[in-house]
């Protein structure tokens, strides 16, 4: 396996093949741990990074905990943990949490919906024809760059009150996103893939369906884990302005009555809906791309 040590045993002199002539030596390399048993050596190497990935936010919310207690902070501003948990959990239990987690579920996801749908498209076209990314590729650059929040204004005034400014806000974001890393994956595609299609013969669905989408569908799928949380990001911001639910709303309301702990309810919340929302992104990702390389998992054989 890549990465591990294998250990080479002393070189050997062996006799020349002439009587007095000079000896060869023979270097008799032995396979390392990782290479008699790829198998157990991963299943190591993962336990060690999934005991590394536990114990650093462990650590530190047990220095958090300690540091409320011993009064290092201020628990009124920064409540400890402890509290904080036991206030989501009876927040949870009273049903007065999962409301603003399902309106907050639901405009992520109808959102990031259409963003990918419509970027995956525009990102497609303009990567696969010249003349249509000469055409819209210079008024989309210049809306990129706008701030997405900037834009929430002109949503109201065209949706008025209600989800569907927040849905647009995220669709918007998303589009980008998506939009840019399929452009350019297609774009990216190597020449002789292009060629090798072309030699056999394939149409342009058949270029699209065994060339350019198995090539270009990793870089896509990684533009869309992007933005997966980036569309987290965006619609936390935008209840804190103009909603009346949701856990942007939740965070901003507690935090104005001055209620930190429920404030940092809705921060774990969020923090674990982004968590969530990235690996299933991800989860899609690999069955959907098994010929792609992969940061986890099982070893390739």
């Amino acid at each position: 396996m890549k990465g591990e040590s294998t250990a080479p045993s002393a070189p050997t002199a062996r006799p020349g093949a002439v009587d007095g002539g000079p000896a060869e030596t023979v270097l008799v390399r032995r396979p390392g741990p990782g290479e008699r048993d790829p198998v157990r050596a991963h299943r190591r190497r993962r336990g060690i990074e999934l005991a590394l990935a536990l114990a650093v936010p462990s650590a530190l919310i047990l220095l958090w905990q300690l540091a409320a207690d011993q009064h290092w902070i201020d628990s009124r501003i920064y409540p400890a943990p402890s509290t904080i948990a036991a206030d989501g959990w009876q927040r949870a239990a009273d049903g007065k949490l999962w409301p603003d987690v399902w309106a907050t579920l639901q405009r992520v996801v109808a959102g990031y919906a259409l963003g990918t749908a419509a970027g995956y498209l525009f990102g497609l076209v303009m990567g696969a024809l010249r003349m249509v990314r000469a055409a819209l590729e210079p008024l989309l650059d210049a809306l990129y760059v706008v701030p997405k929040l900037a834009l929430l204004p002109v949503f109201l005034n065209m949706f008025g009150l209600g989800e569907g400014p927040q849905i647009a806000l995220v669709a918007t974001t998303v589009f980008f996103f998506v939009w840019i890393s399929t452009m350019a994956a297609v774009m990216g595609v190597a020449e002789g893939y292009r060629e090798a299609g072309q030699v056999f013969g394939a149409g342009p669905w058949q270029m699209f369906r065994h060339v350019l989408l198995p090539a270009s569908l990793p870089q896509v799928l990684v533009g869309m884990r992007v933005a997966s949380g980036v569309a987290v990001l965006v619609i936390v911001a935008s209840e804190q302005i103009a909603a009346n639910d949701g856990l942007g709303h939740l965070i901003f309301d507690s935090r104005t009555l001055f209620q930190n702990d429920v404030m940092f309810v809705g921060i774990v919340c969020v923090a674990v809906l982004g968590v969530v929302f990235s690996e299933l992104v991800r989860f899609i990702g690999r069955r959907l791309t098994p010929w792609a390389p992969r940061d986890r998992g099982r070893p390739r054989p």
